[in-house]
């Protein structure tokens, strides 16, 4: 099976710690030694600081947007120096070059690629390029819901949601000022045109993505219609 994992910055490194860069990357290696893999690394805290003190600092929304990608590379180089062998030593930075190194037999591991385009995005993109089997986003909340659940104490969570409902939802929640979706919308209309099946889980625990991958979660799955 060929698996595309998304691992939000939040999670993988929400802090400038490594606490949860080495339990992340065996359990990495546990799915590569039974499945095609592929990761995308986030952003999270760190890159939503440097954002906001170089908007403080006058920079544009593409400057900012480039610093978030540099931000997401450099979280991806933390995973590359827990992983074994079996990734190349830098963060892949475009999707040909993750596809080839796919058929090479190896795992690569991306951050951002260009202003814009969100590590969601990137993600979802890269699992349709390759023709995935699964896309597992591991996010800092258990699934989708109806509402943003931080801000909506009655959000309900769905079980599962076809990728046309995922659009809708995500739609709906962003348009509420504060609010935050589990998937971007950029990724929710790349998951519903590439009828991928993926996965929305609560990524804090590493092995919640090995379960994912096995089928067994407590997640949202998404479906194509």
């Amino acid at each position: 099976m060929r698996v595309v994992v998304s691992i939000g910055g939040s999670v993988l490194v929400p802090a400038a710690d490594a606490d949860n860069v080495g339990p992340y990357a065996s359990v990495l290696e546990d799915i590569a030694d039974d499945h095609d893999l592929g990761v995308v690394v986030g952003g999270g805290p760190t890159a939503r600081t440097y954002i906001e003190r170089a908007r403080e600092l006058g920079a544009n929304e593409i400057e900012l947007d480039q610093l978030g990608v540099d931000v997401t590379r450099l979280n991806a180089r933390l995973l590359l120096a827990a992983l074994d062998d079996r990734s190349p030593a830098t963060p892949i930075e475009t999707h040909e070059r993750a596809r080839e190194v796919f058929r090479q037999g190896d795992v690569p591991v991306m951050g951002g690629t260009v202003a814009g385009h969100t590590t969601d995005a990137v993600a979802t993109a890269l699992a349709e390029y390759v023709d995935a089997d699964l896309l597992v986003y591991a996010t800092s909340v258990p699934g989708v819901f109806d509402a943003d659940p931080e801000r909506d104490d009655d959000a309900t969570m769905y079980d599962t949601l076809t990728a046309a409902e995922l659009v809708d939802v995500v739609a709906s929640i962003e348009m509420a000022a504060g609010s935050n979706a589990p998937v971007d919308l950029l990724a929710a209309k790349l998951l519903h045109r590439s009828g991928l099946h993926a996965t929305v889980v609560d990524g804090s625990e590493p092995a919640t993505v090995s379960a994912a991958v096995a089928g067994e979660h407590d997640g949202t799955d998404i479906r194509p219609a």
